[in-house]
């Protein structure tokens, strides 16, 4: 790399002030400086192509693999259906319906039955029930014969995810159900869903945080022609990813063909959403944003390389402002943040976070481009060049501030729990991307205490080897930029901890004296242990424990779970010995999350029962 009046080896970069320990990532970036440092024009092309291509490969391959390895997670939570799952109703039902914690949209296909053979019941449309948005119900045929029935379900959260699940109902008695539907959405369509909202992410950082860098920050940067592209480039991101979005969200929420994006059908249904509604204002925010940016270039005189640097009017100012705040706002209005406890705090704090990130990241990379970067130095406007870097300095430690004080807050939102940090993807995620923050906020301090040294004096008094670390460091800024972004992507995507995290139940309960003293169970208790202790197929495992520890067996033990608020009937336990004194329940089914009991009856001789309860939460 060279500097006015000398040079500086590659070695350089990685020399002194703590990069002496040189890791892998950090020798990854000086290999590709050294591979860039040949000669005038064709090295700095090589150095941006081989950072931009580093950068957004990593964007990328983070971005789709996520979307392809990861699930489904529900957003909303099922809390009850009628019928019941695995219930036997002696007389067809009339109609099946779904309530939820949270209003859904239901869909065409929302609700679809099925008979023993696997084949489709017609039946009447999905809407929503007695105008309640949280239900959804469909009218079934009558007579029914009998036999398992299925009731596949597949609804948008508001959150605007789609989630999905089935459950069954027999009419008359059980039968056996060759029934094998498949309700996962489309690997394309989760791909390119989540690479259109990774682009649009990025692409809002580049453009606001640009156009704020440029039109508050540092006006006359407006001239360089690199900043501008970067702006721009911002901008054709944002587009493009919204777009991509709003056509994968049609088939991404009725699981149907990536190829129906452009059915008049499945567009009507994104236009009717919240979020179809949000991207399509997004669009038209962007648009007068570009407007403001375009003014401020205007102001500064395109290419002109006059030294006054003109102020960029309180007018632009303010309008810039509102479209700033206004495309923020289209994110968390669509995204968790809106539902659930504490909205009217979570969006405003939701908004500040991405504002603040968006601030810092936007601006990081223009200031690199510009100033930081080698070819900057060439530059003979060094007197305007300078101002930049404490500027944004300081715009940079209040970013991080607010970055920090609403992460603290959101994080606890979505988290509740400390065991739900490693005990969920939702909290493992936040880890890394709390520890990534920490980096670049130490890589920030850095950059912080250079500007504080050199940048107000000229910049040829800065040493070679500082200004290579800088660079350095600065480039590895970016780099982490863009995997705080990824993961913010992937966060979206991702049940909130506090709704999916469900540690297991273990429970232990004193046998009442009636148990009697021939079966040793006298002063012993029973101990249960509930697994995943959610909606859905859990497997109890039931002790039968003595006062020494031993374990007891009984002639019989048989069980039955109710809910707490005598909502439906009890459903049977069905129990086995796995050994003497344990029994299992491999497939005790929970219909819907909230309070339960589990009743136990211990047969501990021909003529002896005791009742045992244990109450429990099921997620």
């Amino acid at each position: 790399m060279r500097r006015a009046g000398g040079s500086v080896r590659a070695g350089d970069a990685c020399g002194g002030d703590g990069f002496d320990s040189v890791g892998p990532h950090r020798r990854l970036l000086t290999a590709m400086f050294r591979l860039a440092n040949r000669s005038g024009h064709r090295r700095r092309t090589v150095r941006i192509l081989l950072i931009a291509a580093f950068v957004l490969g990593g964007f990328v391959v983070e971005v789709t693999v996520g979307a392809l390895s990861r699930p489904a997670y529900a957003h909303a939570q099922l809390l009850q259906t009628s019928p019941v799952d695995e219930a036997v109703a002696a007389a067809p039902p009339k109609r099946a319906w779904l309530r939820f914690d949270e209003a859904v949209t239901p869909t065409p296909e929302s609700i679809q039955l099925l008979d023993p053979d696997g084949h489709k019941v017609k039946i009447g449309a999905p809407g929503h029930a007695d105008g309640k948005a949280n239900t959804v119900a469909a009218s079934l045929p009558p007579g029914l014969a009998k036999g398992t029935y299925t009731v596949a379900w597949r609804v948008v959260s508001a959150d605007s995810h789609a989630i999905s699940g089935a459950f069954r109902f027999s009419v008359g008695a059980p039968s056996v159900s060759v029934t094998s539907l498949d309700q996962g959405t489309s690997p394309v369509t989760s791909a390119a869903h989540a690479v259109g909202r990774g682009l649009a992410f990025l692409g809002l950082a580049l453009a606001l945080g640009g156009t704020v860098f440029f039109g508050v920050v540092w006006p006359a940067g407006a001239r360089e022609r690199r900043g501008r592209l970067i702006v721009w480039a911002g901008f054709v991101a944002l587009g493009l990813g919204t777009v991509v979005v709003f056509l994968a969200q049609g088939p991404y929420a009725t699981g149907e063909s990536p190829a129906t994006a452009f059915d008049p059908g499945v567009l009507r249904l994104t236009l009717d959403a919240r979020i179809g509604r949000a991207l399509l204002a997004r669009l038209g925010i962007a648009l007068a944003l570009a407007a403001v940016f375009a003014n401020v270039i205007r102001r500064q005189g395109g290419d002109d390389r006059g030294d006054a640097e003109a102020k960029t009017p309180a007018t632009v100012l303010v309008l810039g402002a509102i479209c700033g705040l206004g495309l923020v706002l289209t994110w968390p209005l669509t995204d968790h943040a809106h539902t659930g406890s504490q909205a009217w705090l979570a969006v405003p704090a939701t908004s500040l976070h991405l504002l603040a990130i968006t601030l810092w990241f936007g601006g990081l990379v223009p200031l690199t481009v510009c100033v930081v970067s080698p070819a900057a130095d060439r530059s003979a406007r060094a007197d305007l060049l300078t101002p930049a870097l404490p500027r944004f300095s300081g715009l940079a430690q209040v970013c991080f501030t607010a970055i920090a004080v609403t992460g603290l807050y959101l994080a606890w939102r979505e988290v509740g729990t400390f065991g739900a940090l490693g005990g969920t993807g939702y909290g493992r995620l936040l880890l890394v991307k709390f520890g990534v923050v920490l980096v670049i906020v130490a890589l920030a301090a850095r950059g912080r205490r250079f500007a504080q040294r050199y940048a107000r004096g000229p910049r040829e008094a800065a040493p070679a080897g500082a200004l290579g670390r800088l660079r350095l460091s600065v480039a590895a800024e970016i780099v982490l930029g863009v995997g705080v972004l990824s993961l913010a992507t992937v966060l979206v995507n991702t049940a909130p901890a506090r709704t999916s995290y469900a540690p297991p139940v273990h429970e232990k309960v004193a046998v009442p004296a009636t148990a009697g003293t021939h079966t040793g169970l006298d002063g012993g208790h029973v101990e249960v242990k509930l697994t995943p202790a959610r909606q859905g197929p859990n497997v109890a495992d039931i002790y039968l424990v003595a006062k020494d520890e031993s374990l007891v067996n009984v002639p019989e033990v048989s069980g039955r779970l109710e809910p707490r608020n005598k909502s439906i009937g009890t459903l049977p336990v069905k129990l086995s010995a796995a050994e003497p004194g344990h029994y299992v329940a491999s497939a005790m089914s929970i219909p819907y999350p909230g309070p339960w009991v589990l009743w136990l009856n211990i047969r501990t001789s021909d003529f002896d029962e005791t009742p045992v309860h244990i109450p429990f939460t099921a997620r």
